[in-house]
């Protein structure tokens, strides 16, 4: 079958390898339809891995496919089922899992296409546990956004965040995949939103989103413009996956007793803070990586409730490193996905 296969930094290649084998006890087969990109598979692709692999590496850490083969003792789904595959290869038994914090499993072995081999490939066998099902009326492309975007912004949002009805809240970037769900989210629910774009194209298409206020970060300071549009009292929640560049103005946004969640740091990986400031003011700073099982469940409901993906663009699987350069560039308006005929 084909897989997409990483063999060095920014070295992608497109082959041949063995199909899985049939599932086991407790497992199943699935045709893999549609994969998404995330900037996991970009840290992948420019060899920031952060642990050990073995290369070649078949990437790809978000997918949804069908159901093709079910092994034994396997009762709660079947052939045919469409599902979404969690990415994390978790243990099953720790206390975290157990107790449904999956993304906080105490012996995870590792990242499906980052430090284990991942979706981009035609076929998988995997464990049943691991799965779950796509809700009728949702299409491979969007199911495939729920296992890291749609749930990553779920998980920050409401379980860490605890964002409410009402509140404001500013999301940085929002024309990425993660930013455009963060808007449709929490508008869904009566939120004042704030965004921060690069581009007046892309304000514009955040504002169709429903943002109520969009800040273009090139030609304005992001800080001084929210705090001007609140009356200096800052919003309630700041969604962060920026870092360096605008942690400390984030802060600045933030009213008294404000929450800041962050689940990335694409603009580097360290930073300094006003100690005095955070204490003062009393933030809360949380953060966020992955999600649960649940929130993949609770993202997919959402889908079906009408909540679903922008999508930039849908590629072929030959062209997944396009994808990534595209994302890298930051071109991007929404989640760019591969699908797998």
């Amino acid at each position: 079958m084909q897989a997409l296969q990483l063999f060095g930094d920014r070295d992608l290649r497109l082959g041949e390898v063995d199909p899985p084998a049939a599932p086991g006890p407790g497992e199943i087969q699935i045709r893999v339809r549609a994969v998404g990109l995330n900037f996991i598979d970009v840290w992948g692709f420019r060899g920031m891995a952060f642990a050990k692999r073995k290369m070649p590496l078949t990437v790809g850490a978000e997918a949804s496919g069908e159901i093709v083969c079910v092994g034994e003792g396997v009762t709660d789904l079947r052939e045919g089922d469409r599902v979404v595959m969690y990415g994390a290869q978790t243990c099953g038994r720790c206390k975290a899992c157990r107790e449904g914090r999956d993304n906080l499993c105490e012996d995870v072995s590792g990242v499906m296409g980052f430090h284990i081999d991942g979706f981009a490939r035609e076929r998988v066998t995997m464990q049943a546990r691991l799965v779950v099902k796509v809700p009728d009326g949702v299409s491979f492309t969007d199911a495939a956004c729920a296992p890291i975007a749609f749930g990553t912004v779920q998980h920050m949002l409401f379980d860490n965040a605890k964002l409410e009805p009402g509140e404001s809240i500013l999301v940085h970037a929002g024309g990425s995949g993660i930013g455009t769900a963060a808007i449709k989210m929490a508008k869904a629910i009566g939120c004042t939103v704030f965004t921060t774009v690069g581009d007046d194209r892309k304000g514009e298409m955040a504002k169709a989103l429903g943002a109520d206020h969009v800040i273009n970060y090139r030609n304005e300071r992001f800080e001084g413009e929210v705090r001007r549009l609140t009356k200096r009292k800052g919003v309630d929640v700041v969604f962060e996956h920026v870092g360096p560049d605008t942690w400390n103005g984030s802060l600045l946004c933030l009213k008294r007793g404000g929450r800041l969640v962050t689940c990335g740091s694409t603009s580097g990986v360290s930073t300094t803070m006003n100690l005095m400031q955070l204490f003062q003011q009393q933030y809360r700073i949380t953060g966020s990586f992955g999600c649960s099982m649940a929130n993949i469940r609770q993202s997919l409901a959402k889908m079906a409730d009408g909540i679903t993906p922008v999508v930039d663009t849908v590629l072929p699987l030959g062209d997944f490193s396009q994808g990534l350069e595209r994302l890298e560039s930051r071109k991007v308006f929404g989640k760019i996905l591969v699908a797998i005929d």
